[in-house]
């Protein structure tokens, strides 16, 4: 080690002054996040001030020359970086670029570190080799607290920026294979200059520690490797286990393969790395671990873990009630689930599946979880509920939550638009918008839910049912529309469907009530004509109703055939005088599609650029492993 320290020190004094600038670099643009995130917490504040307090037709427009101004630079962003490209092509589709702005950050960020590796180091002298090398060294050992802190899920930069760590995990991997570039390139550089004189056996025999840094090289290897899609979905859990075996080991390999005046860097990981792991296990505790629990409701809560129910719906989906949860969530987030009966070393991610206190339930405070069935744990866990009685009680254990999902009440038009289970993470923001007690900017709000099968929403369905009515008390518009491509619609009449054209039925909850639709988009005769007024169908719905199922659903409507997502969005935009927000939950193919169609359209209509159209939000979740 204090050889290498020596045959460092005629670069060591560049070197450490550009490892500064990464971090000054880094800490720029924490800081500028920090003031886009106050900036646009000012202006959310604006509007719920605007609408509590007078009685303005559009509050979510801007009301001044600054916020008109942002609102322009934040249309042009959102156009910018919006739109994706995705593969279609089965079993490529993994090697989709990720959306345009991620791309813009990434290029951003290579030209920093391209900037460290070139800056000064080509000069052709006989310590060229060495120069570069070392060069590496220190951009490679520069980014490793930086890799450890956006893998974090108690992420202090996920805090500062107001995002959360699996909206950071892409970064994450573009960061250790960055990584694993310039430590190539460090490593190849000294080998070759060894390897000119015939210097390599010796080289290993005088510094042993530059074996451990061949293993640090190959661990990064692995991890890139095994980090893959294809390979990382063969066995997730697998994965895990050996990510987080081989994140310790790597730490201990550059610990001693680095010289003392670098070993900064790995103690930042350290500290970075405890700090987490340390902050998730005082998450388990508090939230399973009661001290004098409440044995006076039902069955009374427990000390150790949750009461749980797990349910069984049809042949790929599990529904599970947590009871006596004493924390709060918003819609949105998510939490770790670890059932020991299922697997005992095992804790995996799911959406918290609800924004209320379940009815039904014998403990107040009582969320579900909703399961697709894959491999795995999910396989062992819908299984596990079908032997189990639905009326006992299984102990589970959480962590959570996580997650930072935006405001929701701040737009005029929510649009949302999920897939399948995607529910779960759409559903809740819509059963949140209809409990929200204090000022709310919403008026509408428009539902897609799709899927291949109809018992695959069912849960769904039953639940969105539920909410029309409330909708039309809070005095907000609710359209729903269920697209099931293949199969029965769920709730729809079996004794009607023959899979041709037929009447078709749809509903608005409003303040005016509910309606229905013919296929010719007529209302009907008779008295409900007089007490309903007919609602405005959105493009899509007037494109699709002469291919649906007839249903005897007067709340929602059905359709049978894939929905046209840039109609969709389209219908309520057109719509609305203020600010519409889309929020998609489903697959890459799905999100791609709202992605593109959002930016589409916002381009179209130019947004904040003078024609007066409102500004178009879009948070997608794209659900993956």
């Amino acid at each position: 080690m204090d050889g290498m320290d020596m045959g460092s020190s005629m670069f060591s004094g560049v070197n450490m002054d550009l490892a500064r600038r990464y971090w000054y670099t880094v800490a720029g643009f924490v800081g500028a996040l920090v003031i886009i995130r106050g900036v646009n917490f000012f202006k959310a504040q604006q509007r719920l001030r605007t609408k509590a307090a007078r009685s303005v037709e559009y509050p979510t427009k801007p009301s001044n020359w600054f916020l008109e101004l942002w609102a322009t630079l934040t249309a042009v962003a959102r156009e910018v970086s919006s739109s994706q490209l995705h593969i279609p092509f089965r079993g490529f589709s993994w090697l989709s670029p990720p959306p345009l702005g991620r791309v813009i950050a990434l290029l951003v960020y290579w030209i920093v570190i391209i900037y460290m590796m070139a800056k000064d180091v080509v000069v052709n002298d006989v310590f060229y080799w060495e120069r570069i090398g070392y060069r590496n060294a220190w951009v490679t050992v520069s980014q490793v607290p930086l890799l450890y802190l956006l893998a974090s899920k108690c992420s202090i930069i996920g805090f500062l920026v107001g995002t959360s760590h699996e909206r950071l995990n892409w970064l994450h991997r573009w960061v250790g294979r960055t990584m694993f570039i310039s430590a190539t390139v460090h490593g190849w550089h000294f080998y070759t200059d060894w390897a000119r004189t015939d210097y390599v056996e010796y080289e290993l025999k005088m510094m042993p520690t530059v074996k451990y840094g061949f293993g640090a090289w190959a661990v990064l290897l692995w991890t890139l490797l095994s980090g893959l899609a294809p390979l990382r979905r063969m066995a997730y859990e697998i994965f895990v286990l050996q990510h987080l075996l081989s994140a310790i080991f790597f730490l201990w390999l550059i610990s001693v393969h680095v010289p003392a005046t670098a070993r900064y860097n790995v103690w930042f990981a350290v500290a970075a790395f405890s700090f987490d792991r340390a902050c998730r296990l005082a998450l388990l505790l508090w939230q399973n671990i009661k001290v004098f629990p409440d044995k006076s409701k039902c069955r009374g809560g427990q000390r150790i873990g949750h009461q749980a129910q797990l349910k069984a719906v049809g042949d790929s989906i599990t529904v599970i009630t947590i009871k006596d949860v004493h924390f709060k969530w918003r819609p949105g987030q998510h939490l770790y689930l670890w059932v020991p009966r299922v697997g005992l070393a095992e804790a995996h991610p799911y959406t918290i599946a609800c924004a209320h206190q379940l009815a039904g339930t014998c403990i107040c405070n009582s969320i579900q979880l909703v399961v697709r069935k894959h491999n795995g744990f999910s396989r062992r866990l819908h299984e596990f509920a079908s032997r189990t009685d639905k009326s006992e009680h299984r102990t589970v254990f959480v962590s959570g939550p996580y997650g930072a999902p935006p405001r929701w009440d701040i737009y005029e038009t929510i649009v949302l638009i999920s897939a399948s289970t995607g529910a779960s993470f759409t559903l809740p923001i819509l059963e949140g918008l209809l409990q929200e007690k204090s000022t709310n900017c919403v008026k509408r709000v428009d539902f897609l839910l799709a899927a291949r099968q109809g018992d695959e929403i069912g849960f769904y369905v039953s639940r969105l049912h539920e909410l029309i009515e409330r909708a039309s008390e809070a005095g907000i518009e609710l359209n729903v529309h269920v697209a099931v491509t293949q199969g029965l619609s769920p709730h729809s009449s079996r004794d009607g469907d023959s899979g041709g054209n037929g009447n078709v039925e749809t509903a608005s909850a409003s303040s005016s009530g509910i309606s229905q639709v013919d296929e010719k988009g007529q209302q009907p005769s008779g008295p409900q004509q007089q007490t309903s007024p007919q609602p405005r169908l959105s493009p899509l719905q007037k494109r699709t109703t002469t291919t649906s199922h007839t249903s005897t659903d007067s709340h929602v409507f059905h359709s049978s055939v894939r929905p046209d997502i840039e109609a969709f969005i389209r219908g309520p935009v057109e719509a609305t005088g203020g600010e519409t927000s889309v929020v998609v939950c489903g697959g890459p193919s799905l999100v791609a599609r709202v992605r593109n169609s959002v930016t589409g359209l916002s381009n179209e209509r130019a947004v904040h650029k003078g024609t007066g159209a409102q500004g178009i939000h879009l948070f997608a979740e794209e659900y993956s492993f």
